[in-house]
């Protein structure tokens, strides 16, 4: 897809903040240090946008990018981070529990892992409270320019096995260094929001999408 517009909107802490504009949103989660931030920086081809925080567990927030006024991309504290105290992992669990429950322009979540290893019991927690709220997830392995290309499969399969992955929810590598992924990633979430009611006539995107590797076992 061609990113036209994004742009960094608001660090909401409750829905009296979240945006009215209706636009759909996609949630991203994920442990500290997965790359939340890199990510979102290389899909919306802006460097520094979505900060790089050198502490993990910095993100308190939810935290809202808007791209080509068409979809919100909401950045979600990252998880299983020890040195972040237990109030605040409370306070995080309230507010990530209801949003992923009741906001309604919530489409799906995207997941991040790290390829180079099996899934935390966060990882494989996070994923089942998703699936018994009843929302589409895309996993996402990231630091895939870490480990050699042929060794992707070997490594997808643990991930698929460790979350039990069902369903259509989808699996792809990705690399914030290389843009490894980029293209099948953003495939991925328009092929969802048209599914979801979201016509792309008249939205001035363009959009490629290269031979998936979801399926590869």
């Amino acid at each position: 897809m061609k990113v036209t517009s994004a742009e960094f909107v608001i660090s909401a802490v409750g829905p009296k903040q979240y945006p009215e504009d209706g636009l759909h949103e996609i949630a991203l989660v994920g442990r500290s240090n997965v790359g939340k931030s890199s990510l979102l920086n290389k899909m919306m081809n802006r460097k520094g946008l979505a900060r790089i925080s050198s502490r993990p567990g910095k993100t308190q927030t939810l935290n809202y990018f808007r791209v080509n006024q068409m979809l919100y991309f909401v950045d979600f504290p990252g998880y299983g981070y020890a040195k972040v105290s237990k109030s605040i992992k409370e306070q995080w669990g309230k507010m990530i529990e209801s949003y992923l429950k009741n906001r309604r322009e919530l489409r799906f979540v995207i997941q991040l892992v790290d390829i180079r290893h099996a899934p935390s019991k966060d990882d494989i927690a996070m994923y089942d409270w998703c699936k018994q709220i009843g929302i589409p997830t895309v996993v996402v392995a990231t630091k895939g320019d870490k480990i050699a290309r042929g060794r992707w499969l070997q490594h997808m399969k643990v991930i698929r096995q460790s979350l039990q992955m069902r369903g259509d929810d989808s699996l792809i590598v990705f690399s914030s260094e290389t843009g490894q992924g980029k293209d099948e990633l953003w495939g991925e979430i328009l092929r969802r929001l048209k599914a979801a009611g979201e016509g792309q006539e008249g939205s001035g995107v363009e959009t490629t999408t290269p031979a998936s590797t979801n399926q590869a076992e």
